[in-house]
């Protein structure tokens, strides 16, 4: 066991650590982006009212959820430790080369863009995380036509309660749904909130330069780049991490904000 505490502490180690937390973490922003790209349908906000539910009360995801926030908390600082420890070994900057020509900007800041990210994480679950699950986030009823797929809804008053998250049931053609609205929090938000916009546009900017560096690094610590393979790992680290899950989480709240 002695080698495995020696190999994880050594610097190496420390970077694998970082490579494989950054990589889980990647997958979930995969998973939410596609659970939150419910909220442009047009539905009123029922179908990603019923993903909230189900991210918030199956027991798996639930688990999954609590291992994710230790691994974001765990990567976060460690990433500042190994950022403040590079800055503490080197206090004077190279004068014999430039090392601007040598990295990209992402590179030589990753700490700085993680500090924004850790920001924008903590807002982020105080305003939607910790309000769902502890606040008082209203209930709406969905009415929705078995046979046409018409769908009305409308709030019910603030003083209603249920002991779940969500209720359905079928009236004749109508199926009625009872359910925690997020969707209506988020879309107030948004709505209200310019600077929390702003918050989130910045921070999507910062995530985007951070995989744009931390995806493919990730595989070279790992031992897992090849010619054969980086092109694909490039591909797949710019234009879908550093571009396009960041666009489409930064669309969200514009999409209110301008609706």
């Amino acid at each position: 066991m002695n080698w495995i505490t020696k190999m994880f502490s050594s610097s190496l180690g420390q970077k694998l650590i970082m490579s494989l937390t950054g990589l889980f973490l990647c997958t979930f922003l995969v998973v939410h982006m596609i659970g939150n790209l419910q909220l442009f349908k047009n539905d009123a906000g029922l179908a990603f009212n019923k993903y909230a539910v189900f991210m918030t009360t199956n027991p798996l995801i639930m688990i999954t959820s609590y291992l994710l926030y230790a691994t974001i908390l765990f990567h976060a600082f460690k990433g500042l430790w190994l950022a403040y420890k590079n800055q503490k070994a080197r206090p004077v900057k190279y004068q014999a080369f430039d090392g601007k020509a040598n990295s990209h900007w992402s590179s030589r800041n990753m700490g700085i863009l993680g500090t924004i990210i850790l920001v924008f994480v903590v807002v982020h679950m105080s305003n939607f995380w910790w309000e769902y699950k502890n606040g008082h986030v209203p209930y709406t009823r969905y009415m929705e036509n078995i046979q046409t797929g018409e769908i009305v809804s409308d709030y019910m008053p603030k003083e209603f309660t249920m002991h779940t998250k969500l209720e359905e049931q079928t009236e004749g053609l109508m199926k009625v749904t009872i359910v925690k609205d997020l969707y209506r929090e988020v879309a107030e938000e948004f709505k209200t909130e310019w600077w929390l916009v702003a918050l989130y546009v910045i921070s999507m900017a910062a995530l985007a330069f951070h995989l744009f560096h931390g995806f493919a690094s990730a595989f070279q610590t790992l031992g897992l780049n090849h010619k054969k393979y980086n092109g694909i790992i490039n591909f797949i680290g710019i234009g879908v991490f550093a571009i396009l899950i960041p666009i489409g989480f930064a669309a969200m709240p514009l999409y209110f904000f301008i609706k």
